[in-house]
């Protein structure tokens, strides 16, 4: 079926076309593939977590990060985190972006994870409505201290 949505982690063979990717959540921030590369065998050493990736006709469409933290309070069970969701500009607000998010949650949970969180720093009613459209409440108050200025968006 065209248009048809697949979701699998990423592996290595996928970093180019992942960096072409991500130039739709920070267009002007380059990240060359040699330096990904780097990062992708620093991130390979942390466990269960991994990058998810959405795929119509093998091209990638929509990706997010999960980070599965191990933990020493409730009962030693995980939380993760959820970062860098992003769908490709031609293909947003099909539900892509949504469904990756939620398998990444599916994920989490099925890796005894107790709690699952993301920050964004968009005030766009548009992308707020989109992680609360897909479960996510604002139940905690975030803090941040940072090296790089924050995106406004």
């Amino acid at each position: 079926m065209a248009d048809e949505l697949t979701i699998r982690r990423a592996t290595r063979e996928d970093l180019p076309e992942l960096v072409q990717l991500y130039r739709h959540l920070v267009p002007d921030e380059p990240v060359s593939t040699g330096h990904a590369e780097e990062i992708w065998e620093r991130f390979s050493h942390y466990g269960p977590s991994g990058i998810l990736l959405g795929l119509i006709d093998g091209r990638q469409v929509a990706t997010c990060t999960l980070v599965v933290v191990p933990n020493f309070v409730r009962g030693g069970a995980n939380y993760a985190l959820i970062e860098n969701v992003v769908t490709h500009a031609d293909f947003r607000g099909r539900g892509h972006g949504k469904a990756v998010l939620l398998t990444a949650v599916e994920e989490a949970w099925s890796l005894g994870c107790y709690k699952v969180m993301l920050l964004t720093s968009s005030k766009e009613p548009a992308t707020l409505g989109f992680y609360r459209n897909a479960g996510f409440q604002t139940t905690k108050t975030g803090f941040e201290m940072r090296r790089i200025p924050s995106r406004v968006g």
